[in-house]
Order: structure tokens, then sequence, then C-alpha cells
């Protein structure tokens, strides 16, 4: 692959899971910009997925985006979904698990169903679709995995202990995995952002006025545009396996 032609993904089929998020979206516009066709995965706001597909077909051809629902807390759902991208597609070239749940709670606050549901969607869904995509990947020589974790994975966060210990295991996933594949031309990192507007997990006013949630060195919150420009350099650079990238400007110095 030329990462630096213009259309370094060309031909490449990329499953984006949290498509109908600012985030989720973001990826899907940079990604169907560098050549791929994009799956676009969500669980409610079918609307936004569809919009987001509308555009991706207009801008690069029918036929280049299609959406997919489905609950990722369903076990079944994240193979079923590389097999539904595959028939729709072609094989899952590119996985970039960006769903996730996460609600606000304090830690004496969290029952076993608000537990478990988190390690559903957060982890149990992103481990079960890299099971069910790496090895077509390993097979063709080419891949990309990318976990979408958080800041909070590293610093706990203001969510909760379950969204933290839940994006902290995407960590610990991405070094086991990408080992196993890194000499078969498959890369597995994290992206780890926090403290982004234009996303469902910040209230929607987060930010207004000069206000933040915290006290980021640069003096404002993130973009999802921004959040997707990292996530495309890190899929477009094979070199590149093995690593958290955090992008939090300037939140945690590491």
């Amino acid at each position: 692959m030329n990462d630096i032609a213009p259309t370094p993904l060309a031909d490449r089929t990329a499953l984006i899971t949290g498509g109908s998020g600012g985030i989720g979206t973001a990826v899907a516009l940079r990604l169907a910009d560098a050549g791929a066709r994009i799956a676009l995965v969500y669980g409610s706001h079918g609307e936004d997925a569809e919009d987001t597909a509308t555009r991706i077909n207009a801008l690069h051809g029918s036929g280049r985006a299609v959406t997919l629902q489905a609950d990722l807390s369903e076990a079944t759902a994240a193979a079923e979904l590389v097999d539904r991208t595959s028939r729709a597609l072609g094989p899952v070239d590119l996985l970039i698990a960006g769903a996730g749940i996460g609600k606000q709670l304090a830690w004496t606050d969290i029952d076993v169903d608000t537990w478990d549901a988190t390690m559903a969607v957060n982890v149990r869904a992103p481990f079960l679709m890299a099971q069910a995509a790496l090895p077509g990947m390993v097979e063709r020589g080419w891949g990309r995995v990318l976990f979408v974790s958080s800041i909070a994975a590293l610093n706990g966060g203001i969510i909760g202990p379950h969204y933290a210990a839940s994006k902290a295991a995407l960590h610990g996933l991405t070094h086991s995995l990408a080992a196993g594949v890194a000499a078969s031309g498959v890369t597995v990192n994290a992206l780890a952002p926090a403290l982004v507007g234009g996303t469902r997990i910040l209230p929607a006013d987060a930010g207004e006025g000069g206000k933040l949630p915290a006290p980021i060195p640069v003096g404002r919150l993130g973009t999802p545009d921004e959040v997707a420009a990292m996530a495309t350099s890190m899929v477009t650079n094979g070199y590149l396996t093995n690593k958290v990238i955090t992008l939090d400007g300037g939140l945690y110095p590491r």
C-alpha cells in the first residue's frame, strides 16, 4: 500500500461501529475519501447513519456505503456483522470498533447489569469482531484493527469505573492481538481520545461559554474530524502497531 497516495485505501472494506455518532461519521467520511467501502453500524439513530451513507454514495458512487443495524450487547451480533459486511461489500479489511456505552455513575451506584452491559458492548463485541475478521486479514496479508478507547482508560475519567475498566481492557486486547498478527501485514492499535465535542458522551452544552469539563491545556474541546484524521493516519501506516495513541488536547501528558 502506498500510504501517500490520494486514495491509500482504494478497494478496501471498512466496518465501522458507532457509525451514527459524531466520531463514527467523521471516520467514515475520511476513510471513504481515502477510497474505502464503508459499512456503518448503528444501534439506534439510524437516520444519522443513513444520512452519512447517502453522502458517501453521492460523493464516491452508488453502493460505496451501506448501513447495518445491530445490538452489540448480543453475543452473536459481532461475528454476524463481519459476515454481513463481507456479503454486502467484500471481506473486511479494516475494523474500526468505535461503538461504546457509558452512563455516568458513582462507583457506589453501579449494579451488575450496568457493569455487564458496559463490558459486553465496549469490550466483548470489539474482541468478537476482531476474532471473526482477523483470520481473513491474515490470509490476505493485509488488515487494520483500530479500537476506539478513551483517556479514561489511563486516568479513570469522569464517567465511572465501569467505563474506565472497559476502555482499559481494550488496551490489553490491543497488545495481545497485535503481536500475533504483525508479521502477516495486519496492524492492531487503539486510539484514546478525550473531551471531544459533537458526540453523545459529553453534554450538548459542554464547552459553551468557555466552561470546559476539565482543564484542557489547548483550551477547547476536540472535534470529531480531528479524531478521524488521527484514525485515518493510524490505519494508513503499516509500520504502526501495538500502540495506544492518546488525543486529548494535552490533558494526559503521556
